[in-house]
């Protein structure tokens, strides 16, 4: 199973970069890991949140497959302990899901396209986390889920 974290814009924080940069490089060792980022053009900046939710959604459907399996990042989303996220991922991997696509998406949020399109969504926290920052936290658990999986060490209850 490829796994695929989609996100809306560059990480523009260099200690987010870093932390994502140790975590994904980690995650080769566990399956076969990318992340894309769909730049979005400054000028869709300047419209209404809905406008850009709009064009954000034209990116994304033309950066996914149709037999994608595609989870959103969503603070609607249902939380999940670390084991129970490990149980979801070997889920997938037992179905033999070929792409799993996480998305993180941009500062307002998803279009109603994209909650159709999505089979899931999850959410890292009750809270609200800056969507730079989300990327660092879902790598990290990401990672954790694999070691737990993989009954290593990293994970302590």
């Amino acid at each position: 199973m490829k796994i695929l974290l989609l996100q809306i814009d560059k990480t523009q924080e260099s200690y987010l970069t870093e932390g994502i940069e140790i975590y994904t490089k980690r995650l080769k060792n566990y399956c076969a890991f990318d992340m894309v980022t769909i730049n979005v053009p400054k000028a869709v900046r300047q419209r209404s949140h809905s406008e850009q939710k709009q064009e954000e959604a034209k990116l994304i459907l033309g950066a996914i497959l149709p037999e994608d399996q595609l989870i959103l990042l969503d603070e609607q989303g249902k939380e999940y302990s670390s084991v129970a996220f490990s149980n979801l991922i070997a889920q997938k991997q037992n179905a033999s899901t070929k792409r799993l696509v996480f998305l993180i998406g941009g500062p307002f949020g998803f279009s109603e396209t994209i909650y159709k399109r999505a089979n899931s969504k999850i959410s890292l926290s009750q809270m609200t986390f800056s969507h730079q920052m989300v990327r660092l936290f879902f790598v990290e658990q990401l990672y954790r889920a694999f070691t737990i999986l993989k009954g290593e060490k990293y994970h302590h209850e």
